[in-house]
């Protein structure tokens, strides 16, 4: 009886040491698992480093795309197409406008007379001369030869003749009164032998009164080309 009594203890004994055995093991595994997440955590880092350097790569394609939609600078704009026309009886006036017109790079328009003037059509002491005729009445129109074309093209036209009179000759009145100068900006020079530009020019800009007019200026027939720049210069009009 003690026997079998020894033998039931001896086996409660081993089943309860193979109990405390199997529950150290438990802990132990618990105890791993840290390490194991650690580990793991390891692996998710290059995936996040990943994910930001396709963020970086993003951003630089989008930095690419928004340098693509950048517009072109706008073109300058062109300069003033500048006509000069002048009427030169004795060709003191057209020195000076083909040297304006050399400067500035402008086109150039002669105003001819239908009937040219004569040297006695030009005596002034005359009072029977054409020229005097003309200009002691306002209204006279001598006929132009020919015409600009395409004045709509000009935005600014400068304006030669000779001193008559103290004014500007009568067919200046005509060719002012021949073209739509709206908008258009105007200078008036002139060449005289002493008279100054005075209000020479007043005619001329009662006939295009809806234009903007510069300043005028008067040149001996001997100006210089530096004389007649410095002049255009100041207006403004490059």
């Amino acid at each position: 009886m003690k026997k079998i009594t020894a033998i039931i203890l001896a086996a409660l004994m081993t089943l309860s040491l193979a109990a405390c055995a199997g529950g150290g093991e438990s802990v132990g595994n618990s105890g791993d698992i840290e390490p194991q997440q650690s580990g793991t955590e390891n692996v998710q880092m290059p995936e996040e480093s990943q994910t930001q350097e396709q963020t970086s790569e993003s951003g630089m394609t989008q930095e690419s795309d928004s340098n693509s939609s950048v517009s072109e600078p706008a073109s300058e704009p062109e300069g003033s197409k500048i006509l000069v026309a002048y009427f030169s009886a004795t060709n003191n006036t057209e020195g000076v406008a083909q040297k304006l017109a050399d400067g500035l790079g402008a086109d150039i328009y002669e105003i001819v007379p239908e009937q040219p003037y004569t040297d006695e059509d030009l005596d002034y002491g005359n009072s029977e001369s054409r020229s005097s005729v003309e200009m002691n009445d306002p209204s006279s129109r001598p006929a132009i030869s020919g015409s600009v074309e395409n004045m709509e093209q000009y935005d600014v036209v400068l304006i030669g003749y000779p001193i008559w009179w103290g004014e500007a000759p009568r067919i200046m009145s005509t060719f002012m009164e021949s073209y739509d100068f709206s908008g258009k900006t105007l200078a008036a020079f002139c060449t005289s032998a002493s008279s100054g530009f005075g209000s020479s020019d007043s005619a001329l800009r009662e006939a295009a009164d809806n234009a903007v007019w510069l300043d005028g200026q008067r040149f001996s027939a001997g100006a210089s080309a530096e004389d007649v720049m410095e002049w255009s210069d100041g207006l403004g009009i490059k």
